[in-house]
């Protein structure tokens, strides 16, 4: 991290995942009904979901503010009335999180039936 070569891609990866995180954070205060699965990946949604709810996965996927707060409280967020809606860096957290869980489900989830 000495030189401006070995900087250049850290700031990249860097802005990559500040724009994920800035981005979920405004779509879920502006398009808060939007199905999540045109954000999240379908392992992602289900797995968070059976992990926080303690329950199965809808079949349709969540509308996206609901999965936000989801996410969000993986990362801390106690999702109080007065604590108003998840900030950046609990949903930075809660997105690591997200994505180990999303691994395992990949991995170890439910298969589909073979035919």
């Amino acid at each position: 991290m000495e030189t401006a070569d070995s900087l250049l891609p850290c700031l990249a990866l860097y802005l990559i995942v500040a724009w994920r995180v800035h981005g979920l954070t405004m779509r879920g205060r502006t398009c808060p009904d939007l199905a999540c699965d045109v954000v999240f990946a379908e392992e992602e949604w289900r797995s968070v979901w059976t992990i926080v709810r303690r329950e199965p996965a809808p079949e349709v996927a969540p509308p996206l503010n609901e999965m936000i707060r989801l996410v969000a409280s993986l990362g801390g967020h106690l999702g109080r009335k007065h604590d108003g809606p998840p900030g950046a860096q609990v949903l930075w957290i809660g997105i690591q999180r997200m994505r180990d869980f999303a691994l395992a489900w990949h991995a170890f989830g439910p298969r589909p039936a073979k035919r």
